[in-house]
């Protein structure tokens, strides 16, 4: 023993000690102060002489006593009070402790216990976590936890690895430890095991509850929670008195009357309370018998009465998801436990029977007399802490004493009653939007292989072709059908394909509303085809908003209030009985289609009529702004085995689409109360209704009470049930299918741990943040305020050990400019508006969150940003500290900041990027990461397990993060010896979903993982986004959910000793990484960094074309705005300004004037940054070519060339691209092919490439070159059945590939790629194209010719033919477009429809001698005159309208046509502005009167199709 003066080195140890990886940096005072840790410097020791370094909180003292762990994410005030702990060092396995405070322990419930806590004290020795919070929010809370521990005398000890601890425990069992402070006297360990701990805890004296009812309980006190006594004597109406553990029941000295024996909880050795068990054995000896129930302690005493054994565990149960199942029934509870010995099940006497057991480790959870009415339970009904699913163990018992007859609990004869399916339709959702978008790709994924292990032929209707579900595969569907999501078209595939299941919960709201159609109709029954999964009557009840109402009274819980309306005066009615502000939503419709809100009357009904153009019924709901949103992912089986695998909340407050908030799972701001409440709620819920599979439960919570309301429930799979299985590892579509087909949750099993039951509860030991894209900046005119219809076009999901973390890497995801979170420096805080305006709840857009955060940057204290945003005091809190973070490292060079003490780690445990540090301290990234790992400083690997570690897992899901001591996984050999194959190779995913970047790029990620796997090398993967089949841990060797940064990137390179890289499948993101990476050591696969980089370059690549001969317009370097004007007048208006290094288009304009030409190239400059910008020649009228191709070595091996139907001047991404191309000059095609071969080989080219080409006549000219897979590599070789990716990696691998045999002129079909746009959600944006692109998704159909396939393809992506009144408005700018457009006008006359003009359009096919009504323009957004062409749009009565605006820039004709194009989006009226596809619309739908009815063609028919030499059957 020795005592220090001053705080010293960390004590000498025989073995090893773990340096403290740290935690929160709340703190205030100078720069310096900032970034060091609060608390004392600490240790915690282990009997096996290894020790934990950390920092002190709560009291100054030192600690001995036995350590465990326990996998709860909420509840520590209950924990910490329950005695079961006592003497124990509890190791709180979820990170994040702290957050929502301590209650007042001086408010009392009638029964006059504390309300909030178990006992009234704190029992543990000490308590130990990863990160303490040392601000809370909460109404409830009274003081902080560090507060509460001071005043109990218990220490407590923050960053730790707890993981690393929890690991160490499971192992070797649980240990004896001590936490020390450094600054104080050493103390010996002490195993509190060989204590009464009973004794210690038991009360002294009887008590008595509820004293006069009738009936009456002893309860034997061997450390009872107060939620039992509640449960007895409030719930039951019981006498409960409560005797100390050592009462003598067969003397009975006091004379108590009983009816009933409890045995309660409690501490230790149960072999200890020898008084305890000389009591019950009496008990068990009366003739006739009293009902006697055990919980925890009290079923090993109960057991041990009886003559069984127990056994001390390696490490208990200890946590509030052990799943648990009733012998009886075979149902399966969850159920909160804490206990370290068990009932030796062998070992129970005959007329004893096991009554639950544990579904993972097998061991006993209750016991049951054969004949007596005596039973126990291992595990807590009744805890505060946990779930109380199993209550009714409560009921039973007090029922058993009153003499009431028992429910008889059988098997459910369900359990036999299992369909077997043999083929089954799966009904995808079609082209990205929106509201609905990559994750379902994922979801249907999951699906298909969940059908495929049990031997179900599977039939897709999906016309997305950029997924990975519609790829033809050995583990894909048998069958996949490019068609519209139609029910006409899925009534024909199902009277051919002959299916008995089909599946509508996969597909979104398309699939779900086809679904309900199909059902409706009779259709379905008629032909014998079940629905698997929730049946249409429990999805309709979900979506009619009255019939959930009533429903949801049958249970005592309500909606928020809310009334249907079917027309505008009803909706009024409704609005002013529920008082404004009010939302307005329109029913059956994804993402908040629709949907506002109303202040009075004149808003509501301009929100109505549009509400009402995408649903014949709209809901009126209160206005909950401001209020906490809150959901839970649900499953059920048809058991009604039922459980909640992730909750998630809000960073914004309700008022916010869920789509558009930044959300975290689990919540930090709920306590446990609030969490359980919830969760009961959403379990009560999801029987009634009768959901089997997956749902999704969302909540809005008063941010001040406990009060609630329903917000809504989700039927089937959503955007959310994508995050909440990345974010848990949970598979839900993969278990909700399974579900679907009869199985239950029991006998499937945990998908990572292999061993274990999926009928449990993800515990985790870290916390997620999911941030929306949004890409509003695209949009002329858009309003990008946040309401309660989505804009966001994707998602990222970051993983880390603390909020600080998980925000910045989100960030960084979600914007690869930002280093981090910045507020003023991020240039996205709009200097025009006042700070505080951006910040108010109610007016936030896209931007809000870097404004909340400049205000902290700018002083702002925390009250005052939550009064403006109502977001939680906890995120601000958070938020603040990072600001706080950031100005003290500003004070300080590099060298300075390495010389403070743990700072630099301090920095990296907040999230802070290498780039972030360097630019505060005004260095450079690469010199910040050297002079970091010097200190040793480098994040370490943790795995996703489901489970916190509690049981082993071999999973490949990882994550990387500073607030750790040691990787769960093996890293590289310090000499690496290994081959390619086992070294690995890196594929970097494509990031956040955005226009321009989207599914196609996650097909190309996963085909070039499957090839690597296929061909025998170790497949890295590393991406962000939480919608995609990339990022399922299935699909690689590792999957790390990583950022993808040149710091992550490198890190995980250096971390794996990876054998290369391939960035060329992934979209502009990595594309971009490839030269530093190269430059800093990393071998980039396939083609060249520098050759890369020659391509991005707009300069070098115009160069490089100019010493080819290869022809281009004419084209100049951005070096004055002078010279670029000087450029224009040359080549003569219009020009194309095109930045460096961007994708989709990014800040890509057409000028046509010089005006024009000036606000547009300062934001090109700024956009590309330090890069080139370019002024080129635009060419009209030009048609433009698609050529994707492999090479190797600059030869190219397979190539394809499609044509865009629209002229050049419409961004690639939004043209409709036929392949092969059916209208290309032979001469223009040779000159595309030559040209193409002579960049591949200037550029020395292997792997994929794209290059775009347009024509005039013969004359080709390049327009650029991507060194990368492009958007349409999935569309050609899904429609060549040739996979580029597959080839492209052979080839970027070095291994010896064989060419597919393609001939283009031989194929006998035609496949049509139409783009997918959401205008109708983007409030104010011109839906017009231009080089810029807009649209979110594709899609593609197969024809006999052009015609057939564009026409189905334009249906699949929503469009809506004009038959209602069959009136189409035409209105063309300008003569030339007119011109073109006559044969097209003659045959909509022709083929019956009624055709509308303006006056000038009207006036020009009147004397081409077509019957034209004349229409007048609109002069301003509420001309609603008669006669006028806006107020028949808005009165339903123009089924379609084409609007041409190409080559005008008349003033007048841009403010009539913006008018009339939004008004067509916003009032259901089908749109066209391309002269190309207005007339191919008029081809197709004269050719399709022609055509025979036909049935609908699969992928695999097309590619068998009779062809020359036999070309399709090869590949």
């Amino acid at each position: 023993k020795r005592k220090s003066k001053e705080t010293p080195a960390p004590k000498a140890l025989p073995k090893r000690a773990i340096s403290p990886m740290c935690g929160s940096m709340e703190s205030s005072g100078s720069s310096s102060e900032v970034l060091t840790f609060r608390g004392d410097p600490c240790t915690l020791y282990l009997d096996d002489e290894t020790s934990f370094r950390g920092y002190s909180f709560g009291a100054k003292t030192c600690k001995a006593g036995e350590v465990v762990f326990n996998t709860s994410m909420v509840g520590y005030p209950e924990a910490l009070t329950d005695p079961s702990y006592r003497a124990q060092i509890l190791i709180l396995t979820f990170p994040l402790v702290g957050n929502y405070g301590v209650p007042d322990e001086s408010i009392l419930d009638e029964l006059g216990l504390p309300k909030y806590f178990e006992s009234d004290k704190i029992h543990i020795a000490g308590l130990v976590v990863s990160e303490y919070s040392w601000t809370h929010s909460h109404w409830a809370a009274k003081r902080s936890l560090s507060d509460w521990l001071t005043a109990a005398g218990i220490p407590a000890m923050y960053g730790v690895d707890t993981r690393m601890l929890t690991k160490k425990i499971r192992e070797t069992g649980a240990l004896c430890g001590k936490i020390e402070i450094d600054s104080l006297e050493s103390i010996p360990f002490d195993d509190p095991n060989k204590r009464n701990l009973v004794a210690e805890v038991s009360t002294k004296e009887p008590v008595v509850y509820n004293k006069g009812a009738s009936t009456k309980i002893i309860a034997y006190d061997c450390g009872m929670k107060y939620n039992i006594i509640r449960y007895l004597a409030r719930e039951h109406n019981v006498e409960l008195t409560v005797v100390p553990f050592d009462y003598d029941l067969e003397a009975n000295p006091s004379k108590f009357v009983w009816d009933g024996l409890f045995l309660s909880n409690g501490p230790g050795d149960p072999a200890m309370c020898a008084a305890t068990m000389k009591s019950i054995k009496h008990a068990l000896s009366l003739d006739p018998p009293k009902p006697i129930f055990g919980i925890c302690l009290g079923n090993q005493l109960l057991a041990l009465s009886a003559g069984a054994k127990t056994y001390k565990m390696k490490y208990g149960n200890r946590g509030m998801n052990q799943p648990c199942i009733d012998l009886r029934t075979s149902r399966c509870y969850i159920t909160p436990q804490n206990h370290g010995f068990a009932v030796d099940t062998d070992s129970l006497p005959a007329d004893w029977r096991p009554l639950f057991l544990n579904a993972n480790d097998k061991s006993n959870e209750g016991i049951t007399h054969s004949s007596k009415p005596f039973f126990s339970a291992q595990f807590h009904p009744e805890a505060a802490g946990g779930p109380t699913d199993t209550s009714f163990l409560f009921d039973k018992f007090i029922g058993t004493v009153r003499g009431e007859v028992q429910p008889l609990n059988l098997l459910n004869p369900m359990h036999y009653d299992t369909n077997l399916y043999k083929k089954v339709l799966l009904v995808g959702s079609g082209g990205l939007s929106i509201g609905q978008a990559g994750e379902f790709d994922y979801s249907g994924s999951q699906c298909i292989k969940a059908l495929k292990e049990e031997g179900i032929e599977t039939i897709l209707i999906n016309p997305n072709i950029a997924t990975v579900q519609t790829s033809p595969s050995a583990s894909g569907a048998d069958r996949v059908y490019f068609l519209p999501v139609r029910a006409q078209y899925i009534q024909d595939i199902i009277l051919k394909e002959r299916p008995d299941g089909i599946i509508v919960s996969m597909g979104g709201q398309t699939a779900l509303n086809v679904g309900i159609e199909l059902y409706n109709s009779g259709f379905l029954e008629k032909e014998n085809v079940k629905i698997l999964g929730t049946q249409i009557p429990v999805i309709e009840a979900t979506e009619d908003r009255e019939i959930f109402s009533e429903k949801l009274a049958e249970i005592g819980e309500s909606i928020a209030l809310s009334y249907p309306a079917t027309n505008i005066e009803e909706a009024k009615e409704a609005a002013n009985k529920i008082g404004y502000p009010v939302l307005i939503r329109a029913a059956f419709a994804l993402g908040g289609l629709g949907s506002g809100f109303a202040a009075n009357d004149d808003e509501l009904v301009k929100l109505a009529k549009k509400a009402f153009t995408t649903s014949d019924q709209i809901l009126i709901d209160q206005d909950l702004r401001g209020w906490k949103e809150v959901e839970y992912e649900v499953v059920r089986d048809s058991r009604n085995n039922c459980i909640t695998v992730c909750n998630m909340e809000n960073f914004d407050p309700l008022g916010i689409h869920t789509g558009d908030s930044i959300v975290i799972a689990p919540s930090q701001t709920l306590s446990n109360r609030e969490y359980f409440m919830l969760r009961r709620t959403a379990i009560k819920v999801v029987r009634h209704l009768g959901i089997v599979g997956e749902c999704n439960i969302q909540y809005a919570l008063h941010p001040e009470s406990e009060r609630y309301c329903i917000i809504e429930v989700n039927a089937r799979l959503s955007r959310s049930s994508a995050l909440a299985s990345k974010a848990t590892g949970y598979p839900l579509a993969y278990v909700a299918t399974k579900l679907s087909l009869g199985q239950d949750l029991v006998s499937l099993r945990n998908s990572i741990t292999k061993t274990t039951t999926a009928c449990f509860e993800p515990s985790l030991d870290y916390c997620v943040l999911k941030m929306p894209r949004w890409d509003l900046k695209k949009f002329n005119r858009v309003d990008k305020t946040l309401g309660s219809s989505m804009l966001s076009v994707g998602e990222v999901m970051a993983i880390g050990r603390n909020f600080e973390e998980v925000i910045q890497k989100a960030c960084r995801m979600m914007n690869q400019a930002l280093p981090g979170i910045e507020g003023d420096d991020s240039n996205l805080v709009d200097e025009k508006i006042a700070l505080e305006e951006q910040i108010k709840i109610g007016q936030a857009t896209d931007t809000r969150l870097f404004a909340v955060q400049a205000a902290f940057e700018r002083g702002y204290d925390v009250e005052t940003v939550f009064q403006l945003s109502k977001i939680d005091r906890w995120f601000l809190s958070k938020l603040k500290n990072i600001a706080d973070m950031r100005a003290a490292s500003m004070n300080h060079s590099l060298d300075s900041l390495t010389k403070i003490p743990n700072a630099i780690r301090a920095l990296k445990v907040s999230g802070f990027s290498d780039r972030q540090i360097a630019k505060y301290v005004k260095s450079e990234e690469i010199t910040v990461r050297k002079a970091r790992i010097n200190l040793g400083i480098k994040p370490v690997v943790k795995q996703i397990d489901t489970l916190a570690a509690e049981f082993p897992a071999q999973t490949n899901y990882l994550y990387t993060t500073y607030s750790g001591s040691e990787n769960d996984v093996e890293t590289a050999p310090a000499i690496d010896e290994r081959s390619l194959k086992n070294k690995g190779v890196m594929v970097l995913g494509c990031g956040a979903y955005c226009i321009g970047s989207s599914v196609e790029f996650d097909w190309c990620a996963v085909s070039a993982t499957r090839q690597l796997r296929k061909d025998g090398f170790k497949a890295i993967v590393v991406n962000y986004n939480p919608e995609t089949v990339s990022t399922d841990y299935d699909e690689s060797d590792r999957l790390y959910f990583e950022e993808l940064t040149l710091e992550r990137v490198l890190d995980i390179y250096e971390a794996e000793g990876a054998g290369g890289v391939i960035v060329s499948v992934g979209g502009q993101i990595p594309n971009n990484l490839s030269t530093p990476l190269s430059n800093n050591g990393v071998n980039i696969m396939g083609t060249k960094a520098s050759d890369i980089d020659n391509a991005e370059d707009r300069e070098v690549f115009s160069g490089m074309l100019d010493k080819l001969n290869i022809n281009q317009p004419k084209w100049s370097v951005l070096k004055t705005t002078k010279e670029a004007l000087k450029f224009a007048e040359d080549v003569g208006f219009p020009v194309l300004v095109r930045p460096s290094f961007v994708l989709s288009g990014a800040a890509m304009r057409v000028c046509i004037n010089n005006t024009q030409l000036e606000n547009f190239l300062g934001e090109a400059a700024e956009v590309a940054g330090d890069k080139p910008v370019v002024v080129t020649q635009f060419i009209m009228n030009a048609k433009e070519i698609e050529f994707d191709g492999v090479a190797q070595n600059g030869t190219i091996l397979n190539y394809a060339i499609g044509e865009h139907l629209e002229n050049a001047g419409v961004h690639s991404g939004d043209a409709t691209v036929v392949l092969p191309a059916q209208k290309l000059y032979v001469k223009t095609i040779r000159h595309v092919k030559k040209y193409a071969a002579q960049i591949a080989k200037g550029l020395n080219i292997s792997g994929p490439f794209n290059i775009q080409f347009m024509a005039k006549g013969n004359y080709v000219q390049v327009i650029e070159c991507n060194l990368r897979a492009s958007r349409t590599f999935p569309f050609v070789s899904k429609t060549l059945d040739a996979n580029f990716i597959s080839l492209a990696t052979q080839v970027m691998c070095g291994l010896q590939v064989k060419p597919y045999r393609i001939s283009l002129l031989d194929i006998d079909y035609v496949c049509v790629k139409a783009a997918m746009f959401s205008f109708t959600r983007l409030r104010g944006a011109d839906p017009k194209l231009g080089v810029e692109m807009s649209s979110t998704g594709e899609v593609a159909c197969f024809g006999a010719n052009a015609q057939e396939a564009f026409l189905q393809s334009l249906l699949s992506t929503g469009f809506k033919l004009p038959t209602k009144t069959k009136n189409i408005l035409l209105s063309i700018a300008e003569n030339e477009m007119q011109s073109e457009f006559t044969d097209a006008a003659r045959t909509f006359e022709k083929l019956g429809y009624n055709l509308y003009g303006t006056t000038g359009t009207a006036a020009f096919y009147e004397k081409n001698g077509i019957k034209i009504v004349s229409v007048k323009k609109p002069e301003h957004e509420d001309d609603e005159r008669e006669g006028g062409a806006l107020k028949m749009i808005k009165d339903g009565d123009i089924d379609m309208t084409i609007n041409i605006p190409e080559g005008t820039s008349r003033k007048d004709e841009i403010t009539a046509g913006y008018i009339l194009r939004r008004a067509s989006v916003d009032f259901g009226s089908s749109l066209i502005t391309n002269v190309k596809c207005a007339s191919m619309l008029a081809e197709a739908l004269e050719y399709d009167t022609k055509k025979e009815k036909m049935a609908p063609m699969n992928l695999g028919e097309y590619h068998k199709m009779p062809m020359m030499g036999g070309w399709g059957a090869s590949n």
